[in-house]
């Protein structure tokens, strides 16, 4: 067994994709399956039986043990060779799932749990786990999306590292085709050394976009002879980076994306373009941690 998939379940439809959805990634990486539910009733000292006056099967802690096991026979039907197990934890989810990640190699959680806003595109625990997990988060929709490629969001950050390896071998093991996409506007440019020193701001034209395809292939290099079988589709974008992606996802299976990159600011654990793809994206979305995660 390479590693271990946890998925987050609380019962609702969003948190039931997430674990169909993880019980693939489970089984495309040899992994094992943890489903984790946060029981956080306990601790806020709320009677867990049933009621004297109801059914037996009544009460908070039956519906928490039905709840997980639904999950559990999903996870069945969807992978039946994942070494599969489950475990009831009392905290609060983030705190639960943000423990869990620093022995997984992927959480997986559903855009919006039971405790979502009617309209509220995202749950908070989806989004903080992003900024907060030590490990890549897998951000599910309740829509399945099967074709389309994996799509890479590349800033040429170091932070961004990450993010395009977990890319690369997420395309492999969906054998899916990559597209990755590096969008740029005169405001974030990389500017090329001047050719004339006595014109210090001077480019001819179409340096500035020269440059940025030479961002992205130092980006990708090395990656694809890692993985030769993953067909790589470069794309550059003159635009803003995150309607670039949000439009690239209508037709993707899978959004790949670092927490932050080269426009964050010191000590933002996420950054403005991840948080507008958990939110707006039309596929799943992966945020994937640089190295400051380890710390």
């Amino acid at each position: 067994m390479a590693g271990l998939v946890v998925v987050g379940v609380d019962g609702s439809a969003s948190s039931l994709a997430a674990v169909e959805a993880a019980a693939r990634e489970a089984q495309s990486r040899g992994a094992g399956l943890r489903v984790v539910h946060a029981f956080l009733w306990p601790a806020m000292h709320v009677p867990l039986g049933p009621s004297p006056m109801g059914p037996p099967e009544g009460g908070i802690r039956n519906m928490v043990e039905r709840l997980v096991t639904e999950a559990v026979d999903r996870a069945r039907e969807t992978a039946h060779e994942v070494d599969l197990s489950h475990t009831v934890i009392t905290g609060e989810p983030l705190t639960v799932l943000e423990a869990q990640s620093r022995t997984a190699e992927l959480v997986v959680v559903g855009s919006r749990g039971m405790g979502g806003f009617v309209g509220l595109l995202v749950g908070s625990t989806a989004v903080h786990l992003a900024a907060h997990g030590r490990c890549p988060v897998l951000v599910v929709r309740d829509q399945r999306t099967e074709d389309g490629p994996v799509v890479l969001g590349v800033d040429g950050s170091d932070l961004g590292e990450r993010a395009v390896e977990f890319a690369f071998a997420e395309a492999a093991l969906r054998k899916a085709p990559l597209m990755a996409l590096h969008a740029w506007t005169t405001w974030n440019a990389t500017m090329p050394p001047p050719q004339d020193a006595s014109e210090p701001y001077a480019n001819p034209p179409g340096a500035l976009s020269g440059e940025e395809e030479r961002l992205l292939s130092e980006a990708l290099a090395g990656h694809q002879e890692r993985y030769p079988d993953v067909v790589v589709e470069r794309r550059v974008v003159h635009g803003r980076t995150r309607e670039a992606l949000i439009a690239a996802s209508r037709s993707a299976q899978l959004v790949v994306v670092g927490a932050r990159g080269r426009g964050g600011f010191a000590g933002l654990l996420l950054g403005s373009v991840s948080q507008a793809l958990l939110h707006h994206a039309h596929c799943p979305v992966a945020v994937v941690r640089g190295a400051d995660a380890d710390h």
